[in-house]
């Protein structure tokens, strides 16, 4: 019985056929924007969360906070200092600290100019390989910076293969930094922190004479002698610093963040943008409930003398209202399937536009199958409840009533 009430609810559908299609337009706008963003966020916060973990447990970063939007560095009120550096060597617990430079510079390369951002290499060779191996620092061609090299840079991956200066950065070639000339002594690897692919590296002396900030500091990475202790290190550290510039507690103008914390600060950020996602999109979910609603109510409408015959052969109001929940049911799910592949495709899509806009592999998607069950399974749903006020109206018609129409 319940065959002939699919196929009978199927026919139906198959008959109104471009009305179906837009009834269930709604519901898949719904599914796609969830199913992609969703999916999206998901492998962003996956790739974040990959980048925080392969730093050691054992790092510290610290950093002042900014006075508005910037780069470290552009807009904060007092830059980390020597003195700084003295407060945190005499934390007990503390093995290395190493100072970073990250400003934003104009680079003339063919005779255009540009924009970029400058970041420090530490100039002592334990420092060096502490940055090179934590970040995974590899040369594409040419190498990486070293001891005593005075006014070379190393570029990002993102180099390679930009047009903006309409000519190929080359090893060896002579670039200018803010009007300064340096020599191009390699071209790194594609790096999995992808804010690396866009950035130009030079030695610290070089960076300090360049932008004028000889014992000033953007980020202070910090080793710790015993990972165990890190918490515990990383609230003397803060303590001592706060009491050293006379701050309150909560009211620091810097900031000491663990991987720990920057992980978790990645997912709350993350998780937000997802729930806001969900909310946008059930709107649009919810339109579609109202459609599917409205058209079946059209429905009742249309095919009452249908229903009067029906009952007059001996339908039940039971039969009539399998039918119309049936066919209200199919226009969710079909609506909900069609949403999931397109907003699955439409994730892939705009993570590749992304990726090669951008030159790195920030974007990547996540297809979670309990996405995709739960998001077709929540438009089936919508479907039945959009569906039951017209069936039960459909399914109290008497015969006669229905006949007359």
């Amino acid at each position: 019985m319940l065959n002939d009430y699919f196929f009978l609810a199927l026919g139906n559908l198959r008959h109104r056929g471009l009305k179906s299609w837009l009834t269930m337009l709604g519901i898949f706008i719904g599914i796609a924007a969830v199913v992609s963003l969703i999916s999206m966020g998901q492998g962003l916060q996956t790739t974040i969360e990959k980048q925080l973990g392969s730093l050691s447990a054992d790092i510290l970063t610290i950093e002042n906070k900014g006075a508005g939007f910037g780069p470290p560095g552009s807009t904060v009120v007092e830059s980390l200092n020597d003195n700084d550096i003295r407060i945190i060597e005499s934390v007990q617990g503390v093995d290395l600290i190493i100072t970073r430079l990250i400003r934003v510079g104009n680079l003339e390369y063919n005779k255009i100019s540009g924009f970029g951002f400058g970041v420090s290499v530490p100039e002592d060779k334990e420092g060096r390989d502490f940055v090179y191996e934590s970040f995974d620092f590899e040369a594409e061609v040419g190498r990486l910076l070293e001891s005593g090299d005075k006014e070379k840079i190393l570029l990002g991956n993102g180099f390679i293969d930009t047009e903006d200066f309409g000519k190929e950065f080359r090893v060896g070639k002579t670039v200018k930094v803010n009007g300064k000339e340096f020599e191009i002594a390699g071209i790194m690897k594609q790096s999995g922190f992808f804010q690396f692919n866009n950035m130009i590296f030079m030695m610290s002396d070089d960076m300090e004479d360049l932008f004028d900030t000889e014992g000033e500091y953007d980020i202070l990475i910090v080793q710790v002698k015993d990972s165990s202790r890190i918490e515990e290190i990383a609230e003397e550290i803060e303590r001592k610093l706060r009491d050293d510039r006379n701050e309150k507690l909560g009211e620091e103008s810097f900031t000491v963040q663990t991987p720990i914390q920057a992980a978790e600060s990645a997912s709350t950020i993350l998780g937000i943008i997802n729930l806001i996602v969900v909310g946008i999109a059930s709107i649009s979910l919810i339109v579609g409930g109202v459609g599917v609603a409205n058209t079946m109510y059209t429905s009742v409408v249309e095919r009452t003398n249908e229903i009067g015959i029906m009952k007059a052969v001996g339908a039940k109001n039971k039969d009539i209202l399998y039918i119309f929940l049936i066919e209200s049911s199919l226009l969710g799910l079909v609506g909900g399937i069609a949403g999931a592949v397109i907003g699955l495709g439409g994730a892939f899509l705009i993570s590749n536009i992304a990726n090669n806009a951008l030159g790195a592999g920030l974007f990547t998607v996540n297809v979670s199958y309990s996405l995709l069950f739960a998001s077709i399974s929540f438009s089936f749903v919508v479907g039945i409840l959009s569906g039951i006020f017209p069936a039960s109206q459909a399914s109290k018609l008497k015969v006669v009533d229905a006949l007359r129409k």
